[in-house]
This record gives structure tokens, C-alpha cells and sequence, in this order.
């Protein structure tokens, strides 16, 4: 084997060690471009279902307004039944 096959060869070795040290890394990349690219998508949603939140939030103390007047118009009512039938 001349000088240049033996180079050629250990170049070889050397590059196919390198592939093996870089495949780990490049899988590794990519799942994590992944992972982001998920954790972006979750953060969106997470703004949308704070949104929602607060309107759902906003609704019930609405309704919790309304439910108090009716309930003071009809204690009112009820009074005024009372009153009218003498008890």
C-alpha cells in the first residue's frame, strides 16, 4: 500500500468517526426545532385561552349582576304578594 492509499484510508476513518460524532448532534438540532416550533404553537394557544378566560370572566360577572337584580325584584315581588294577601 503506497503512502497515498494509506492516507487516503486513515481520511476515510477520520470522516466516517466525524459522521458518527455529528449524527447524534444534527438529531438532537432537529428535535429541538421541533420541540420550539411546539412550544410556539402552545404559547399561541395559551394567549387564546387567556382571552377566552377573561371574556368568560367578564360574562359571569355580568350575570351575576343581572342575578342579583332579579333576585331584589323578586324578594320585592314576593313582599308585595305578602302584603297583598294579609300575611
Amino acid at each position: 500500500m503506497s503512502r497515498l492509499d494509506a492516507a487516503t484510508a486513515r481520511l476515510g476513518a477520520a470522516l466516517e468517526y466525524l459522521e458518527r460524532l455529528v449524527q447524534p448532534l444534527a438529531e438532537a438540532r432537529a428535535k429541538s426545532a421541533a420541540q420550539d416550533a411546539k412550544t410556539a404553537e402552545l404559547l399561541r394557544e395559551r394567549e387564546v385561552l387567556l382571552a377566552r378566560l377573561a371574556e368568560l370572566e367578564e360574562e359571569a360577572r355580568s350575570l351575576a349582576g343581572i342575578n342579583e337584580e332579579i333576585e331584589t325584584r323578586l324578594d320585592s315581588a314576593i313582599g308585595e304578594i305578602r302584603g297583598a294577601l294579609g300575611r
